[in-house]
C-alpha cells in the first residue's frame, strides 16, 4: 500500500494540483488507516464491514463526525484512484455512508470584539506593529492564515491598495484592502519590516517577518491571534480563521451580494459561502431576543 500511497499523492500534486496541506492531509488520513488495518499478503481488497469497523474505531477514539467524514473521503478518493489503475478489484466500500455532519455554525466575533482585537498590539514596538498590520489584513481581505504567510512583498499592491493572493488549488484571486488596513500595510512594508530582516538571513522576500527575521509561519500566526484575543475577550474556540469568518459575516449584514462574498473568499461553490447566510439569521433572532419586550 505505502508503494500505491505515494503514486497517489502524486497524481494529486501533478494532476490535480492539490496543495501541500491537501497532500499532507491525505498522507496522515491514509496512513492512519494503514496502520490501523491488519494487512494480510498485502492484499489491497477493502470491503464495507472493515470500512465501517474503522469508522467505529475513529469513533471510540474520539474523532468528531467532520473529521471522520474527511478521513472516508481521503479513502474513498484512494480506492477509485486504485480501481483506475487495475490493482484494486471492485468493492462494497462505496456502500458505506457518510456520517451526517454536526451542523455547528462557523465561529465568528462582533464588530465591537473585532476592533478591541485590532487595538490590542501596542503599535509602539516593531513586533506589535507588524501583530497590527496582520490582524487588519485578516480582517480587511478574509484572508486564510495559509494565503497571509504564503505572500511575498510583490502581493500587495499599495497605490492600488489590491493584494494578489494564491488560495486553495493554486487559485489566485485579487482582494480590494480596506483603508486602514492600507496605512498599517504600507508603514509596516515601508518601515517596519527593513527593521526586522536580519543581515545573517537576507531579504528572502516574505511579507511577514518573524522576530529572527525569517518568514513567519502559520504558528505565529495563530500564536499572535491567541496572545490578543486572550486580552479582549472570554470568546471560547476563536482562532485566526474568526476573522474570515466575521469578515464574510459583516459584509453580509451589512448588504453585500452573496456572489461578491463568494468571490472574495475564493469559495468554489456558492453553498460553501450560505452557511455565513445562516450566521446573519441566528444574529437576527439573538437581537430580536434580547430587544423585543414580547420575544
Amino acid at each position: 500500500m505505502e508503494q500505491w500511497l505515494g503514486k497517489f499523492l502524486d497524481y494529486l500534486e501533478l494532476e490535480k494540483n492539490a496543495s501541500p496541506l491537501t497532500l499532507q492531509a491525505y498522507r496522515n488520513d491514509l496512513r492512519q488507516f494503514q496502520q490501523w488495518r491488519p494487512q494480510e499478503g498485502g492484499e489491497l481488497g477493502i470491503g464495507h464491514r472493515e470500512l465501517r469497523r474503522y469508522l467505529a474505531w475513529l469513533k471510540e477514539a474520539g474523532y468528531s463526525r467532520g473529521t471522520i467524514a474527511r478521513k472516508l473521503s481521503a479513502l474513498r478518493t484512494f480506492f477509485r484512484y486504485l480501481q483506475r489503475e487495475g490493482c484494486l478489484a471492485g468493492g462494497d466500500w462505496n456502500r458505506v455512508s457518510t456520517p451526517r455532519q454536526e451542523k455547528n455554525l462557523p465561529k465568528f466575533l462582533y464588530y465591537q470584539q473585532v476592533e478591541a482585537l485590532l487595538e490590542a498590539p501596542d503599535c509602539g514596538t516593531y513586533l506589535g506593529f507588524r501583530d497590527r498590520a496582520i490582524l487588519e489584513l485578516l480582517y480587511s481581505t478574509g484572508i486564510r492564515v495559509s494565503e497571509l504567510v504564503s505572500m511575498d512583498i510583490h502581493s500587495y499592491q499599495d497605490k492600488e491598495r489590491l493584494l494578489k493572493v494564491m488560495g486553495k488549488g493554486s487559485k489566485e484571486r485579487i482582494l480590494p484592502v480596506g483603508r486602514i488596513a492600507v496605512r498599517f500595510l504600507n508603514e509596516y512594508l515601508f518601515r517596519i519590516r527593513p527593521r526586522l530582516l536580519s543581515p545573517k538571513i537576507g531579504d528572502h522576500g516574505f511579507f511577514f517577518l518573524n522576530r529572527l527575521g525569517g518568514p513567519l509561519s502559520d504558528r505565529g500566526v495563530r500564536w499572535i491571534f491567541t496572545k490578543y484575543i486572550r486580552k479582549v475577550s472570554s470568546t471560547e474556540g476563536a482562532t485566526p480563521h474568526s476573522l474570515r469568518h466575521s469578515f464574510a459575516t459583516h459584509l453580509l449584514e451589512g448588504g453585500a451580494d452573496i456572489r461578491v462574498v463568494q468571490e472574495l473568499l475564493g469559495h468554489v461553490s456558492i453553498s460553501t459561502t450560505q452557511i455565513y447566510t445562516h450566521l446573519t439569521r441566528e444574529r437576527l433572532r439573538e437581537v430580536y431576543r434580547s430587544a423585543h419586550p414580547r420575544a
